[in-house]
């Protein structure tokens, strides 16, 4: 793109809106247009987005949407679909939605057709699963597998994690699940502490089979398993493999034909729904695993075919712009009201700062305007208790994602409110705080409710702190497969917007190259430190400490 992004027209457009508009309030914006709230909203793959409680009029959304055809959004997507390599700084395609086409389809990357190999490895899961899940797969000394443990890092666990918590209605119960990823012993002695080695099923996800957190955890995970066992051949019937380097895997002890492949053109945040997925497979079964990928391709087909201004990913990826660098707002709020998405915000974390947490257009010069936002969240209504406080009332400036379902998994009446449920005070909730945090309440509000006049100020709400709000009937695999797809997407959209690279992150390899040089140093009895004085000094310290 020739001109930078705040030097284009359509920039300059929203701009000079923004100025004359910025102070307006939402309590004026619903006066002037009694059906603001039905109008501003949009539909797709299963979900009800409403985006009316935004600080937007029909001219921002028009001003907005001439900026995403300036920066040639639609001609970007479609070239991400097609499979051409939009990843410039590793030459590669960007093809997690290859992942969950439909198994007629035809993706190609240099000239092969990669769907087939995507159902050959789904087939290859499958079949695993049904094994393992009806008792057959049976561990070295003849018992069942009953545990299953995934070790892995980073987009090899937040995704597989997240989304075993959201789908646990549909897990088959009597297979423990669990996860290990943080290097710190505790990690994986404590997810091993009370499980049966003989009944034990470790999954191994690293794609080089060289992550150094993964590998520390694999390793030791062996040698628990074998202080119990006793056999190298142990190692062949409780460990498999989500990797492409088969000569590692198989040095492990390792059966080749118990390695499941994922592709260059998948990276490790959007993958899953490949074999990274396995852990959830197994755990709710290929079936289910299934409508999760369904799921996945409504959103991408709706993402592909459906006008930018009803567009789900569009409308809430143009909206972070409108807020990130109009308004200076520096992080989103994702608001799950739902236990099972305990895991959401925290998986939106790695997808939304790995892929948009650049400082460089695409052609390598520093950008001269803000980029990914700092992503964070809970459950509610557990946060209402604890960080709601300052988006109400603070002086920060924190958009909200509110998500919410019509129906619940767990029906549980509510005595204290006859004929309601638990559901029903939870989704209550979701509604009033995108109506305070709307419309607040004044100072004239405040005092005829007859609130001494000194206490008063202490109960006024500003209101006009945005939100979305997205409804869906209930948590399925199907729809955690839009909702989560729906975030992919919107990414992509914003780093079009920026010209950014959303599919590299150079950003986690430094440290992991100093850590690689570090660690050779602890173990040292006079090692040669040639770090900064900092460093030196708390290398010093904790070797003095060990």
């Amino acid at each position: 793109m020739s001109d930078p992004l705040t030097e284009t027209a359509a920039w300059q457009a929203l701009q000079a809106h923004f100025e004359s508009f910025k102070d307006a309030h939402l309590r004026d914006l619903f006066a002037a247009d009694p059906q603001r709230g039905e109008r501003l909203s949009a539909e797709g793959a299963g979900l009800y987005l409403d985006y009316s409680k935004h600080r937007v009029t029909d001219e921002t959304l028009g001003l907005l949407m001439n900026l995403a055809h300036a920066r040639g959004l639609e001609a970007r997507r479609d070239a991400m679909l097609r499979g051409e390599k939009i990843n410039l700084t590793e030459g590669r395609a960007v093809l997690h939605t290859a992942l969950r086409a439909p198994a007629a389809a035809v993706v190609k990357v240099d000239g092969r057709n990669v769907v087939p190999d995507v159902q050959e490895v789904l087939g290859r899961m499958g079949a695993f699963a049904h094994e393992v899940r009806r008792g057959a797969w049976l561990g070295f000394t003849g018992r069942p597998i009953r545990n299953i443990v995934n070790i892995g890092i980073g987009g090899s666990d937040l995704g597989p994690v997240m989304a075993y918590e959201a789908l646990k209605h549909y897990a088959q119960r009597d297979l423990t699940v669990r996860f290990v990823s943080n290097v710190d012993g505790t990690d994986l002695v404590e997810k091993t502490r009370d499980l049966n080695p003989e009944e034990t099923l470790f999954i191994v996800s690293s794609k080089t089979f060289t992550t150094q957190e993964t590998m520390a955890n694999a390793g030791s995970a062996r040698a628990w398993l074998l202080s119990a066992l006793g056999d190298e051949a142990a190692v062949a019937r409780h460990f498999v493999a989500v990797s492409t380097n088969a000569e590692a895997v198989q040095k492990f002890g390792i059966d080749t034909a118990n390695m499941f492949g994922f592709w260059d053109w998948v990276g490790g945040r959007y993958s899953m729904d490949s074999a990274i997925g396995l852990s959830l497979m197994l755990a709710v079964g290929p079936e289910q695993f299934g409508e999760l990928l369904a799921g996945f391709r409504d959103m991408d087909e709706h993402f592909a075919s459906a006008p930018l201004p009803q567009n789900l990913p569009v409308l809430m990826g143009l909206l972070g712009v409108w807020y990130n660098n109009f308004f200076g707002a520096q992080t989103l709020a994702v608001l799950p009201y739902d236990q099972y998405l305990a895991y959401f915000p925290a998986y939106l974390q790695q997808l939304d700062m790995e892929s948009n947490g650049k400082h460089v257009t695409l052609d390598g010069h520093e950008v001269g305007y803000q980029t990914g936002p700092v992503v964070w969240g809970q459950p509610g209504t557990n946060g209402q208790h604890a960080f709601y406080q300052l988006i109400h009332q603070g002086t920060k400036l924190i958009p909200c994602d509110f998500i919410g379902f019509c129906q619940t998994l767990n029906p549980l009446p509510a005595p204290e409110q006859p004929g309601l449920g638990h559901h029903d005070l939870l989704m209550a909730n979701v509604f009033a705080q995108t109506e305070a945090l709307a419309f607040g309440k004044t100072l004239p509000q405040v005092l005829s409710e007859g609130v001494d006049p000194g206490l008063a100020p202490h109960r006024v709400f500003e209101g006009n702190r945005p939100t979305s709000t997205l409804l869906a009937e209930r948590l399925t695999p199907r729809t955690l497969g839009a909702l989560i797809a729906l975030y992919e997407h919107k990414v992509f959209v914003q780093g079009v917007i920026w010209d950014i690279n959303s599919f590299d992150q150079w950003g986690v390899e430094l440290g992991k190259v100093l850590a690689g040089r570090i660690v050779k140093e602890l173990g040292k009895d006079e090692p040669d430190l040639t770090h900064d004085s900092s460093t030196n000094a708390l290398i010093r310290r904790y070797r003095a400490g060990r």
